[in-house]
């Protein structure tokens, strides 16, 4: 009896946590989120498409008595600031259990024609120059403000998504790992999530038998997960051999333990594009310096007899063009928008590479590693600035928020000093000498980012 209950307590398995048995529900009940995902690309037909067909807005329409304001409000002053938000808390769930896109593109690669994945789909480049065109471009039609502008990028890019699925893949999410527009931004954000799918390799290799392959999504080497920043959290792999598990962890863990597994194109999307696109299209709207820059250069063209760059745009899908709604762009209003968010993104960019890059080479590291520390601050900026879109909503609702500036502080102060505490923690292992001198550098990258936003909100 002894021996016997030695084997049985020898084999029995550790209780599992909450968070483990949530995993394995998800895993248990595919087709409950198979429903969920259609019901929400119901929703994204609802908000994206249909707007877009209604005539635009009259004087004095709110979000209660207008389709087109609703879905404006719902997508881009609730939908997409929660949906960072949820990535920086819960990882790529979004990604795995919710995202429109990402169920057609799967949808479409079951049905498709399940070709191999050509190399040049592969480039490791597409996340950031597909984040930074879609934005540049999305300012250029104000695709925050009208329906057509919204559908032209999101069902274009939905279209696009579709069309991969079907080419390529066989029963996979190609689009999604590949080339989403957001997939890159999504990796980094995922880093910081307090949950992920943990790996145990040793219950791994030591299951008996034989087992199928998992059927993950975005086509990761499951056995080999060693973060959340491209696992989906679909939950598909929970339980797997008894190895997968969905875990807490600390915020800091994969940037702190990952010091060699970032990549120069995430380095570069971050830095150029999280701390330097973004933050020029979201200030363009509001910036003095925007408004100086276009009519001294008005200016300069009629001092000239220069003037087919005051004329306007032929098409919409050009350059903003709603004369009912009395907003019109000229040649001069893009080249203006291009300028200033292009200069933004090299003077912001180019500055963090610097101090970044002088910093690391004080301590002896990885920059792109050490980049990465930036991201709470990247992430919470980003937030911030897209709800903008909500606060600008609200108030023309006549809501008006007195707590917004103080709330709006406080996020950032944590943004910053969630950033400069991982900055501490990846300069850890140099001498204490050099630790302080690449801290300073590293202080600095932060500081410029921080000064950048608070210009915005509280100088303009």
């Amino acid at each position: 009896m002894d021996a016997m209950a030695q084997t049985i307590h020898f084999v029995k398995r550790p209780r599992k946590t909450a968070l483990a048995r949530l995993g394995d529900a998800m895993q248990r009940n595919r087709r409950a989120i198979l429903a969920i995902q259609w019901v929400i690309v119901a929703f994204y037909v609802l908000l994206v498409a249909v707007p877009a067909f209604l005539p635009l807005p009259q004087s004095g329409a709110t979000i209660f008595s207008s389709l087109t304001l609703f879905a404006q409000f719902a997508f881009w002053g609730v939908w997409w600031p929660f949906v960072i938000l949820s990535i920086m808390l819960m990882g790529r769930v979004w990604c795995g259990v919710f995202c429109p896109e990402g169920a057609l593109a799967e949808f479409a690669s079951r049905h498709g024609r399940g070709g191999a994945i050509p190399k040049w789909l592969r480039w490791s480049g597409w996340p950031v120059l597909a984040f930074i065109l879609t934005t540049i471009y999305g300012q250029l039609i104000s695709v925050y403000d009208y329906p057509q502008a919204a559908l032209l990028i999101l069902g274009g890019s939905t279209v696009a998504a579709v069309a991969v699925g079907w080419f390529y893949g066989k029963g996979k999410r190609v689009w999604c790992r590949y080339l989403c527009p957001v997939s890159g931004v999504f990796a980094l954000l995922a880093r910081l999530a307090p949950v992920h799918f943990r790996v145990d390799r040793e219950l791994w290799d030591r299951y008996p038998g034989r087992t199928g392959a998992v059927d993950c999504a975005p086509l990761l080497d499951v056995k080999h997960l060693n973060g959340a920043s491209q696992c989906h959290a679909c939950g598909r792999c929970s339980g797997y051999r008894d190895a997968v598990q969905l875990a807490a962890r600390s915020p800091n863990a994969e940037i702190l333990a990952g010091k060699q597994h970032a990549s120069t194109s995430e380095a570069m999307l971050l830095i150029f594009g999280l701390l330097g696109v973004a933050i020029g299209a979201f200030q363009w709207t509001i910036s003095p310096w925007f408004i100086q820059l276009k009519q001294r250069s008005a200016e300069w063209l009629m001092a000239r007899d220069i003037f087919w760059p005051l004329e306007e745009s032929p098409a919409w899908w050009l350059l903003t063009h709603y004369p009912s709604a009395n907003d019109v762009f000229t040649w001069l209003d893009g080249a203006a928008i291009l300028a200033y968010i292009g200069a933004v993104a090299l003077a912001l960019g180019g500055a963090v590479l610097v101090l970044v890059n002088i910093s690391a080479w004080i301590a002896r590291i990885d920059w792109r590693s050490l980049a990465m520390g930036m991201t709470p601050l990247a992430g919470i900026g980003l937030f911030l600035g897209l709800s903008m879109m909500t606060v600008s909503h609200l108030r023309a609702e006549g809501i008006l928020l007195s707590w917004l500036p103080w709330a709006r502080g406080v996020m950032l102060g944590l943004g910053i000093l969630w950033s400069l505490r991982l900055g501490l923690g990846l300069l850890r292992d140099a001498s204490p000498m050099r630790q302080v001198a690449a801290f300073v550098f590293y202080a600095a990258a932060v500081a410029i980012i921080g000064i950048a936003w608070s210009i915005q909100f509280y100088a303009w």
